[in-house]
């Protein structure tokens, strides 16, 4: 048999180097580490949050109720039960109701009740959720997804 035909057999063990050098591993496993001692050290003394958008009067409210109906189908009510909108394809509306609808079945809140659309004077955009106290800032998920809900307002 010449050395050409014989079949070549995968290594157990790789012969490169490594891939990822070790000084990188550590770099990061440092910044890890590092993270977790700034963020025990804030919390341990209280230091306040800075990341929050800042308080604002409100410019406009709407209370509607978001009812899912499969995975991207979502129907918005007022809170009277009128249809504002049927959604078959409701995009990020549709998001925005799957994390309501999950944040109330953690706590055991009324599926069915309504979620308040906020307008700020300072331009946030917001759905809040008084069964939960969870919200989502609207703005920050860009133009397009920030519009959806501004046509609701307008509704």
């Amino acid at each position: 048999m010449d050395s050409q035909a014989q079949t070549r057999r995968p290594a157990l063990r790789s012969q490169q180097k490594e891939m990822i050098p070790a000084v990188l591993l550590r770099a990061m496993f440092g910044i890890a580490l590092a993270s977790l001692v700034m963020v025990s050290y804030a919390v341990y003394t209280g230091r306040e949050k800075v990341g929050q958008p800042e308080a604002s009067a409100v410019v406009r409210e709407k209370w509607i109720v978001l009812e899912g109906k499969d995975a991207k189908h979502v129907v918005v009510r007022d809170t009277n039960g009128n249809v504002l909108v049927d959604l078959p394809e409701g995009g990020f509306i549709t998001v925005i109701q799957s994390g309501v609808h999950t944040e109330r079945r953690k706590k055991g809140a009324d599926q069915t009740k309504p979620v308040r659309i906020v307008e700020y004077a300072n331009g946030r955009l917001a759905a809040e959720d008084p069964e939960t106290g969870w919200s989502v800032e609207l703005y920050a998920f860009g133009a397009d997804n920030k519009a959806a809900f501004q046509k609701l307002l307008d509704m």
